[in-house]
């Protein structure tokens, strides 16, 4: 009696799937011969769509489309579009935090070009994330890495609003994640003192990031800078053994040494 639930619910998720070919295939087969012809075009068709894992009309589309496969790039800075308009209207934070990952990531100018054009592209809901999301099935380090990226986009203001986090917490469920597993990355992020962009004295507030008085000369800023910034880098630390959570500090550290130096530079 216990098994009903659970075959109910598989047949549920059965009944999501649409096989666009199959049903092609048995109404064309239906009007050329009938019966017999549906049958046969259906048969061809369901071939066709588990061959070319066809699912939907949205699959469908995108293999007659030609578009090539979301690379994981670009579906970063997809999500983190969509993430950004999810609240209503992209904020300056959710802008400059985006050019955060890509500082981090260290792209080049074409890169960068690449990853405005698909953080702009997220902010139309015509993507289908759902299949890209499940290819990375598996890969824990990349979905790490994709997951806390949203987190810290999420909360660039300092806060995040529900529809935000229960998007990230859906994209975490695509992947393979339960959601206790994704809500535990957001700690480290919801738990971190507020930006010093957004501080009440940003200047001192970035000086003492850098350990530095109000008298610093713009040598010394640089000097300060460079030295944090060489002692925290992400990258620096992973070849070293660092664990998951090291890294997550440091590349929130990096964030917060790069916010400062930028505001200091404005400034003096």
């Amino acid at each position: 009696m216990r098994a009903w639930p659970k075959s109910n619910s598989c047949l549920r998720s059965a009944a999501r799937v649409f096989w666009p070919i199959t049903f092609l295939g048995a109404l064309a087969g239906g009007l050329l011969a009938s019966i017999p012809g549906a049958l046969l075009g259906g048969l061809l068709g369901q071939v066709l769509d588990r061959r070319l894992q066809l699912r939907s009309w949205a699959d469908l589309r995108l293999r007659m489309g030609g578009k090539p496969e979301l690379g994981e790039q670009e579906l970063l800075f997809i999500l983190l579009g969509r993430l950004a308009k999810s609240g209503g209207a992209v904020r300056p934070a959710h802008i400059q935090q985006a050019r955060e990952e890509m500082r981090r990531m260290q792209l080049d100018d074409a890169a960068q070009q690449r990853a405005i054009e698909a953080f702009n592209r997220g902010k139309t809901p015509l993507d289908d994330l759902r299949r890209p999301l499940r290819q990375l099935r598996g890969q824990q380090v990349a979905i790490e890495g994709l997951l806390c990226a949203c987190w810290r986009l999420a909360w660039a203001e300092g806060q995040v609003a529900a529809p935000s986090r229960e998007l990230i917490v859906a994209w975490g469920q695509w992947l393979g994640w339960r959601r206790p597993a994704v809500l535990a990355l957001e700690a480290p992020y919801a738990r971190r003192p507020r930006s010093v962009v957004r501080s009440v004295d940003a200047e001192l507030e970035a000086l003492r990031l850098l350990g530095l008085s109000s008298e610093a000369s713009p040598a010394q800023i640089k000097q300060a800078y460079r030295r944090l910034l060489s002692r925290h880098h992400p990258d620096k630390l992973a070849g070293a053994g660092a664990s998951a959570a090291r890294l997550r500090e440091a590349t929130d550290m990096t964030s917060e040494l790069h916010r400062a130096y930028a505001l200091l530079r404005q400034r003096r």
